[in-house]
């Protein structure tokens, strides 16, 4: 099905002075504008097009590539406020428009904003900071080790809310997270828990031995880089072990403890050291 606000593979049907007409399917014929039509361009050709919106609210096809599409989560620049609402810069030529009714805190020009990208009910594509009427609060369809897309978002007493694949909240505990974050960054997370309230907990690391799997071959090149030698042990201090690794004494007493095992490395008083 093909849906305004989102890619789609379309065939080119036959080539115009305007541009090129497109076989949408059900929504008819869609015009591709001459200056984004690929050189060589012939029918037959199945083109990977954005489907929008002209300036009479007509669907139209681009070869633009939008920030976000229909249906999902962004952080966006407000460059124009007008009377009506605000306007975002989403990569394509026509600024995507927030009316002032689904703005949480009246926008201001040159901000940034977390926003949801939906389509009216009129049909026109638009956007809202109202994420809690389209982001859910309780899994489904999700599973613990999991690894799934965040979108960062505020912060709380307890941690840092994020957007899982554009649809469920979860949320970062601050004694979890040992990687500094910001709100509108995208980064890849892992599902930690479901709650049996449905409630989503996060990590930016694979769960289970992976993480310190993966964390152990941090500490072989931090030994490489430096002779050999770290000044840093199962005795040191977690702010001295935060400070160099970001993570958790924890996490780096496992690590350190997995490299031991395999006789990777030995623990002296004063640090760890790589064997050779």
């Amino acid at each position: 099905m093909i849906d305004v606000g989102r890619y789609a593979r379309l065939k080119v049907l036959r080539m115009e002075d305007i541009g090129a007409r497109l076989d949408a399917g059900t929504m008819g014929e869609l015009l591709l504008p001459t200056r984004y039509v690929p050189e060589g361009c012939q029918p037959g050709d199945k083109l990977m097009v954005f489907v929008s919106l002209d300036s009479e609210d007509r669907p139209i096809a681009t070869m633009e590539k939008p920030k976000a599409q229909v249906n999902e989560c962004a952080w966006l620049k407000v460059v124009s406020v007008s009377s009506v609402g605000a306007f975002l810069d989403w990569g394509l030529s026509k600024d995507l428009f927030v009316p002032f009714s689904e703005q949480g805190v009246k926008m201001q020009e040159g901000r940034f904003y977390l926003v949801y990208i939906y389509e009216d009910n009129t049909g026109r594509l638009a956007a809202t900071t109202k994420l809690n009427r389209f982001i859910k609060d309780r899994a489904e369809g999700l599973a613990s080790n999991q690894e799934v897309s965040l979108l960062i978002a505020d912060k709380t007493d307890l941690g840092v809310k994020a957007v899982i694949n554009h649809e469920f909240w979860g949320l970062l505990y601050h004694d979890q997270l040992f990687t500094p974050v910001r709100k509108g960054q995208s980064v890849s997370g892992y599902i930690k828990r479901i709650r049996p309230d449905g409630k989503i907990e996060l990590s930016l690391y694979q769960p289970g031995y992976g993480k310190v799997s993966d964390f152990a071959e941090t500490i072989i090149d931090a030994l490489k880089a430096n002779e050999g030698f770290l000044p840093l042990n199962d005795k040191s201090a977690p702010d001295a072990i935060y400070a160099t690794f970001n993570v958790s004494k924890g996490v780096f007493k496992q690590a350190i403890g997995a490299l031991y095992k395999k006789h990777l490395i030995v623990i002296e008083k004063s640090g760890i050291r790589l064997i050779e």
